[in-house]
């Protein structure tokens, strides 16, 4: 019976060991992503190699996803000099399932970045890729794909930013 024990507790460490490496840190390399855009025309993380990008995770069914779009607009406005220069970008990710509504939200919000979804809400595979539990949700990677901060919002996302850009 003891060594049915320890032999059942290898097997559960192991298994929390393995999950634990698979957590989305700063310093990892960013998960693939690999949707269609509004148009359905496909779209991969990897084509924005060499920038600075901020994925964000939302949906229009998530009330403080919706109230920080606008921020994201003046956060973007104001680099808007480093997107001209292919060094910063924002690529927002929907978990929406409708895509009415999130083309809609879309046009209200006056979103100019790049925008993609699989409309498959939380069963995305790319909630499962970035352990989104909840929303809004984001991440910043550098221009080789690692990340280098997550879950900024507001000041703190802004004032990130800018600091990593006077950096350089």
């Amino acid at each position: 019976m003891k060594a049915l024990i320890t032999i059942f507790s290898a097997f559960v460490l192991m298994g929390y060991t393995s999950a634990q490496q698979a957590k989305i840190e700063v310093g990892q390399q960013a998960p693939e992503i690999n949707l269609s855009k509004t148009d359905d025309s496909p779209f991969i993380l990897s084509s924005l190699k060499g920038k600075v990008v901020l994925i964000d995770f939302w949906a229009t069914w998530c009330a403080p996803c919706v109230e920080e779009q606008p921020e994201l607009k003046v956060l973007y406005d104001k680099f808007s000099d480093k997107v001209k220069n292919q060094e910063f970008e924002i690529l927002g990710v929907s978990l929406d399932k409708n895509k009415e509504s999130w083309q809609k939200a879309i046009t209200r919000f006056e979103i100019s970045w790049i925008q993609v979804s699989d409309l498959k809400f939380w069963k995305s595979p790319m909630a499962k890729s970035y352990e989104i539990e909840e929303l809004p949700f984001n991440v910043i990677i550098d221009e080789k794909g690692k990340i280098i901060a997550k879950n900024l919002h507001g000041k703190d996302l802004g004032n990130f930013i800018t600091k990593y850009f006077a950096s350089r």
